[in-house]
C-alpha cells in the first residue's frame, strides 16, 4: 500500500495543476500572445473650439463700401457638439506592458461657432460640418493583468484631414451674411486618455476615454463677417470610445 502512496499523491498534484491551467484559460482570443493583431471601435465625440479673438472683434464688420453688415459684436462662443467615429486598429506588441497601436477612423462631426450681437435678432449660430479621416499614432502602457482585467493609459499624435465638399470654396457665389466658417483640409493633434482591458472568451473588449487638442490654428482666414472677427482657432476633442480586438 505505501509503495502506490507516493507515486499516487504525485500523480493527484500533476492532475490538479492540469485542471486548474484549463480552468484560468488566456481569454481574450490571443490577442495580448500575438505580436500583431487587429480589431474595430466606435467612438462618441464632443468637440468645440478654444476660441482667439482679432484685438478690434466687437467692431461692426463693412464691406467694401463702407456699408455695415453686421451691428457689434458681444461674444462669440462654441458649444460641443456631438459626433461618432467608426474605425479599426492595428496593435504591435512591444512588451508586456507596452505596446504601438494606430486606429485609423471616420469621424462624423459638426463644430459650431455662435455669435451674439448688441441686437440680439442678429445673433447667429454658425455650423461648420465637416468629415475627417483621423490616424493616430500612440502608446499604449499597461498594467499587470489581474485575472481578466488590466487598466492602462495611452498617448500620441494623430493627423486629421478632411473629406468631401466641407472645405471647398463654398463662399464664393454666397452672400456675406450666408458665408460659412472654414477649417484647414489637414492639421496635427495629440491625444491622451485611459481605459481598461477586460478578457472575454473569444475577444477583449477597451473601454476608453480620450482628450485632444489640435496643435495649430484650424481657421482659414477671411475677410468676412464670421471668420474676420476670429484670430485662431484650436480644436479640442473628447472621445469616448469601444474597441473590439
Amino acid at each position: 500500500m505505501t509503495k502506490i502512496k507516493y507515486p499516487a499523491v504525485i500523480l493527484l498534484l500533476f492532475c490538479s495543476n492540469l485542471l486548474l491551467a484549463q480552468s484560468a484559460p488566456a481569454w481574450g482570443g490571443g490577442a495580448d500572445q500575438n505580436d500583431i493583431s487587429f480589431g474595430f471601435t466606435f467612438g462618441y465625440i464632443l468637440s468645440n473650439y478654444k476660441i482667439i479673438k482679432q484685438p478690434n472683434w466687437q467692431a461692426p464688420f463693412l464691406d467694401q463700401n463702407a456699408n455695415k453688415i453686421t451691428d457689434s459684436l458681444t461674444s462669440i462662443s462654441s458649444n460641443k457638439m456631438p459626433g461618432f467615429a467608426l474605425g479599426f486598429i492595428t496593435r504591435y506588441r512591444l512588451s508586456e506592458h507596452l505596446e504601438l497601436r494606430s486606429t485609423p477612423s471616420l469621424i462624423f462631426a459638426d463644430r459650431s461657432l455662435n455669435y451674439t450681437y448688441t441686437v440680439p435678432s442678429e445673433d447667429v449660430v454658425k455650423q461648420v460640418q465637416t468629415t475627417t479621416v483621423d490616424i493616430p499614432m500612440l502608446i499604449k502602457l499597461k498594467s499587470d493583468r489581474i485575472e481578466n482585467f488590466r487598466a492602462y493609459v495611452i498617448g500620441g499624435l494623430k493627423y486629421s484631414f478632411a473629406i468631401g465638399k466641407g472645405n471647398t470654396d463654398q463662399n464664393a457665389n454666397t452672400g456675406l451674411l450666408d458665408r460659412q466658417v472654414k477649417n484647414v483640409a489637414g492639421f496635427a493633434s495629440y491625444e491622451a486618455g485611459l481605459g481598461c482591458d477586460i478578457y472575454f472568451e473569444f475577444f477583449k473588449l477597451s473601454p476608453e476615454i480620450k482628450l485632444s487638442n489640435s496643435l495649430g490654428n484650424v481657421l482659414v482666414p477671411e475677410n468676412q463677417p464670421f471668420s474676420g472677427p476670429i484670430s485662431k482657432l484650436w480644436l479640442h476633442t473628447l472621445q469616448i470610445s469601444l474597441y473590439f480586438e
